[in-house]
């Protein structure tokens, strides 16, 4: 069962590797930092991430992202690929119908860089630095499944124990100015707001009627891994969402939020 929820973005910003001693927004770390702290103080059983990627797949809880792979940079990094924007690299893992791997307290070994995505990749760090050393679970979700596949990947994330705290990451709209890595879409900003509306009301059944193939357009990798949430959550419970961060830097929506299951 899904104990509390935390949602942040996937901005390659947020992975030191890539932006070295950078400060960049660090007002949007800051606020995934307490996000994640919140997250952690449910004291779940495991802790799940959860991050949209080219396929559903799961991955051994050891595996962190390699940020060799991606070759990207950001403003105020290394490089010039616009933040926010879906970098390349590989899933990889077992077929989703499988149980999610666990890794238990004394069982971890050192971390396997590999091609995570970059949604489940950020969610990792994130983890590690708050200094979670506890069970958690890798998962991917392709980010064209459609509602009813991501509800299915919600309810057996939700049951891999009876206290499950998740972390959800993945990006809001891509085109929210002219400068952004889709250009101007005058739709991105209502997009955003209704999915920002939905998670400060614990609108879960909101999350799970956001249009797929609008996000798609929109370029909003995150709808995918939200809609895994509302199924984790179930349509028919509430989870007040409190908003840490909303803005879209470089065009992109980053929201950050710390929902509690009831």
């Amino acid at each position: 069962m899904i104990v509390r929820a935390a949602i942040g973005p996937s901005p390659p910003l947020l992975a030191r590797g890539l932006t070295g001693r950078a400060e960049v927004l660090p007002e949007l770390r800051a606020a995934c930092a307490a996000a994640v702290a919140r997250l952690l103080s449910a004291s779940a059983d495991v802790v799940a991430v959860v991050g949209s990627g080219t396929a559903t797949a799961t991955f051994p809880p050891g595996e962190r992202l390699n940020v060799a792979a991606f070759g990207a940079r950001v403003p105020g990094g290394t490089g010039g690929r616009p933040a926010g924007g879906q970098l390349p690299g590989g899933t990889g893992g077992r077929p989703a119908g499988r149980q999610l791997p666990v890794a238990h307290r004394g069982e971890h070994s050192p971390p396997r860089r590999t091609r995570l995505p970059l949604a489940v990749g950020i969610g990792a760090e994130l983890l590690d630095e708050a200094g979670y050393a506890g069970p958690r679970a890798l998962e991917s979700v392709d980010a064209a499944a459609t509602a009813q596949e991501c509800a299915r990947v919600g309810a057996r994330v939700a049951g891999l124990a009876s206290r499950v705290s998740l972390l959800v990451v993945g990006d809001g709209s891509a085109r929210r100015t002219p400068s952004a890595p889709g250009h101007f879409d005058e739709r991105a900003e209502a997009f955003d707001d209704r999915a920002e509306a939905a998670i400060r009301a614990g609108d879960m059944a909101g999350l799970a009627g956001l249009d797929a193939g609008l996000a798609a357009e929109l370029m909003a990798t995150g709808r995918a891994a939200w809609q895994v949430l509302a199924g984790a959550a179930g349509l028919e419970r509430r989870a007040p969402g409190e908003v840490l961060y909303s803005d879209a830097p470089f065009g992109v929506s980053y929201l950050v939020a710390v929902l509690d299951v009831r």
